[in-house]
């Protein structure tokens, strides 16, 4: 960008030492952040679309501004932030005004994650996290060939604990089939807009098949878990393996059928597919599996060769061989009021309402966060004090 943006200091807050308000024009707020040769300045609206604020880098060794690709959904530009350096590469970002609950955000500018996009992409990156309460079970990925029952074994687990486990709604481009609903069987996006979420960083994994293209987006794992439920991916050992080196901290199981024959026969036993399409079948089935087992993506190898046999396995290895009932507990996020005052005490938050004659306090614990771009971060505690 070379020269940098005209701005002018809106005003310093109390308790604020590492981020200072700035503004370049009304309705067009700025924090700027220093990190040892490096200034982030977030905020404003540099994003085309103006959805999301804008975050650029100045390096002050060579004087110059430059924009950094931005992967993730970051937050919508609001009357104000606060911002505060953290370790492992994190800046905490909080906003004011509405909506409320989606308040508290961290850009990755040094993280495991951001260096990782940084290798594969060439360029300078950044990433946002939105930051919500408390802690959630792992997600859990199951893939396995075709035949092998792995869609059975889900189904008696969504049966037994309905409240406890939730599916992720994959995206495609391809147009719906009848019965086929929007948001329930697929979500159903158009091609360049999905082209972009994936250039984003937005999906865990995604595939071309046929000229159209299938995928997992990180939101709609998120939305599961948000909701309190253990999200379930039945995907395949390539679509597991980029689950595997994004950031999602998920379990891995395999499952395996207990010989090619054993497969074959069941496939021949559906009567749905000629002879052909049973062949391709088995090929694929075989590479996959010698895939799965020595790819060191999955922790866990099932094999199904009893489906009630493999089915206790699989509750054992999730902890549930000895649950009867499981109520999902739903995670939180972060309401804080709209008008207030923020400072740091080594990993404590201390936001301070203002405008009221009755002034309340919410401290959030940040010492124990988890997760992170480019799904949520977790594990802020919280703890509400009023006066």
């Amino acid at each position: 960008m070379g020269e940098a943006p005209a701005i002018s200091v809106d005003h310093l807050e109390n308790g604020h030492s590492n981020g200072v308000y700035v503004k370049s024009e009304p309705k067009n707020i700025e924090i700027s952040v220093e990190i040892g040769d490096r200034t982030f300045v977030i905020g404003g609206n540099h994003e085309r679309n103006n959805f999301s604020i804008g975050v650029q880098i100045h390096d002050k060794n060579s004087n110059n501004w430059f924009s950094p690709i931005v992967l993730g959904t970051g937050p919508k530009p609001s009357q104000g932030y606060s911002a505060f350096v953290l370790e492992q590469g994190r800046i905490l970002v909080i906003k004011k005004g509405p909506p409320r609950n989606e308040s508290i955000w961290f850009l990755e500018v040094d993280s495991p994650y951001v260096r990782e996009q940084k290798k594969l992409l060439g360029k300078e990156v950044v990433a946002w996290s939105k930051g919500v309460r408390g802690n959630a079970e792992k997600p859990i990925v199951i893939s396995g060939p075709s035949g092998v029952g792995k869609g059975t074994l889900i189904s008696m687990l969504m049966k037994e604990f309905p409240s406890m486990f939730g599916f992720s709604v994959s995206h495609t481009t391809r147009s719906p089939r009848s019965m086929e609903r929007d948001g329930f069987h697929y979500h159903f996006a158009d091609k360049k807009v999905m082209e972009k979420e994936i250039k984003d960083g937005k999906f865990l994994e995604f595939a071309s098949v046929h000229g159209n293209l299938y995928g997992t987006s990180i939101e709609s794992v998120e939305m599961v878990t948000d909701s309190g439920k253990r999200c379930i991916l039945d995907i395949d050992v390539q679509g597991a393996r980029s689950v595997r080196a994004s950031s999602l901290d998920a379990i891995f199981i395999f499952v395996c059928p207990p010989s090619m024959k054993e497969l074959e026969d069941r496939l021949r036993a559906r009567g749905t597919e000629t002879e052909e399409q049973i062949q391709k079948r088995l090929r694929n089935a075989e590479a996959e599996i010698k895939e799965g087992i020595s790819s060191g993506v999955f922790g866990l190898i099932l094999y199904n060769d009893n489906l009630e046999e493999c089915y206790k396995k699989l509750k054992k290895l999730l902890g549930l061989d000895e649950v009867t009932s499981v109520n999902g507990v739903e995670i939180e996020e972060i309401n804080l009021p709209t008008e207030h005052t923020v400072s740091k005490m080594e990993d404590k938050i201390i936001i301070q309402e203002t405008g009221k004659e009755t002034r309340n306090k919410i401290v959030l614990d940040i010492s124990s966060l988890n997760g992170g771009a480019p799904g949520r971060t977790r594990g802020i505690l919280v703890d509400a004090i009023k006066f």
